[in-house]
């Protein structure tokens, strides 16, 4: 769940689903519902492509792969329509695009071709929680800023009226791109790796064996030919 949500979140670190995660934040609700079906197409699909994973032919797999993703996307297209027709309305043709999301195809050919179902499934939970944690900040950030209200209920704050009024910008494309950049940045920094510990001189240096810099004598060298010196033998 840790990989889905912050080391490998599939909008802020791989850049998958662009297009939908752009499209349909500009309020927290469609952004909540692209996220909740998204993940339910990716647990399914990842499931029983992980059981006809020994029975699907090489050659044709992607195509298989897509109408078994189309088949789920069609389930919760009609799901929606019938319970939640005014989230239908407005996710538009971004629901039922979820059958070319590169997340779903993505993580049909790199995992579940390649595990077990349980396995598979949770894969599809955590990456789908990852991609709806994305859409849902971004929602969340671009209602609020840029309409002033929060799952359509007005904010004292952020409105006509109080401490800062509603900015136009962050309700348009730029002004997602903008929030979408920051993001990534924050989700980049809380997944950094660990930096590799400073190297102080040659004797540090796993190379000083075998670096002619390394055996260099300090006489008859200046302390900046030194200084060069040491400092070459740390970048190789």
């Amino acid at each position: 769940m840790k990989r889905g949500v912050i080391v490998e979140n599939p909008v802020l670190r791989l850049v998958l689903g662009t297009c939908p995660t752009l499209a349909v934040t500009t309020v927290a609700s469609n952004a909540i519902g692209m996220g909740i079906a998204a993940t339910l197409v990716l647990i399914c699909s990842n499931t029983v492509i992980s059981l006809l994973r020994s029975i699907i032919p090489d050659k044709v797999r992607i195509p298989a792969y897509i109408t078994v993703i189309a088949g789920f996307v069609s389930i919760v297209q009609m799901l929606v329509k019938a319970f939640a027709p005014a989230l239908d309305e407005s996710l538009g043709i971004y629901l039922p695009l979820i059958v070319v999301n590169c997340i779903i195809l993505g993580r049909a050919e790199m995992y579940a071709s390649k595990h077990a179902p349980a396995l598979s499934a949770l894969d599809g939970l955590a990456m789908g929680s990852g991609f709806t944690a994305a859409l849902l900040c971004m929602g969340i950030i671009r209602e609020a800023l840029g309409e002033g209200t929060l799952f359509g209920v007005k904010l004292p704050l952020l409105s006509e009226g109080g401490m800062m009024q509603p900015i136009l910008f962050f309700s348009l494309a730029p002004g997602g791109f903008f929030v979408f950049g920051m993001l990534m940045a924050a989700a980049n920094r809380l997944s950094r790796k660990k930096e590799l510990p400073v190297r102080n001189g040659c004797g540090d240096c796993p190379a000083a064996a075998t670096c002619s810099l390394s055996g260099h004598a300090v006489t008859g060298h200046s302390a900046s030919n030194h200084g060069a010196a040491e400092q070459g033998g740390r970048n190789v």
